[in-house]
């Protein structure tokens, strides 16, 4: 094969991989979203709810499905996404940086922690485009119950408007609060993550 043809290959295969990634991200979402509402609701607002029944139900009641459970949708795909295509092009980089540091031949080569430490590297740059849409996201997800908190009235408002909100009162680094521990979460998990999935992968290839 030539390496255009090569070229080719690895770029529609990448597309692929993109594609199925970001639609099954897509369907996370779109199962996980409720749950994790109600854990954002709980985790910010503890006081408000006695557990998580009382809070689903609640949500429920007071917001209905759309603009309850599912509030947040929007910027959680956008989230999901993003992190994932960044997330796994820098992985491939920073497996070369790590071939680099330890005199691996190549990526093929890596061991488990090796391709384990790409992993973790890659999750520092992936938390910048998770860190503004998760923000967004849990504040949609907590609205009713910041303007309960401040006694203001429930005011429907767009995960554009919130972010134009956020960056007029708070400029740019407004957008990125939360970012040392969204980097201190992701990259230890994504170290864990790679780890074994390429271990998996590699007992697979001796079986």
């Amino acid at each position: 094969m030539s390496h255009s043809g090569e070229s080719k290959g690895n770029f529609k295969s990448g597309l692929i991989d993109f594609t199925a990634g970001s639609l099954g991200g897509v369907a996370v979402v779109y199962v996980g979203q409720p749950l994790d509402t109600v854990k954002v609701k709980m985790q910010t607002f503890p006081h408000l709810y006695k557990g998580m029944y009382h809070c689903l139900k609640e949500t429920l009641r007071n917001d209905g499905i759309v603009r309850g459970l599912y509030a947040g949708t929007t910027p959680a795909i956008i989230a999901n996404v993003a992190e994932n295509s960044v997330l796994f092009a820098a992985y491939g980089y920073c497996q070369k940086f790590v071939c680099n540091v330890t005199g691996a031949e190549s990526v093929d080569k890596l061991s488990t922690f090796g391709n384990a430490s790409a992993g973790f590297l890659a999750a520092f740059f992936s938390s910048f485009t998770l860190c503004p849409t998760e923000l967004i996201k849990c504040q949609l997800q907590a609205m009713r119950e910041v303007n309960i908190e401040s006694s203001q009235t429930a005011v429907k408002i767009t995960p554009l408007q919130l972010t134009q909100q956020i960056f007029r009162q708070y400029g740019i680094q407004g957008l990125f609060r939360g970012l040392v521990p969204t980097i201190a979460r992701e990259m230890p998990g994504y170290f864990f993550f790679f780890g074994g999935y390429e271990a998996e992968l590699q007992n697979k290839s001796f079986e």
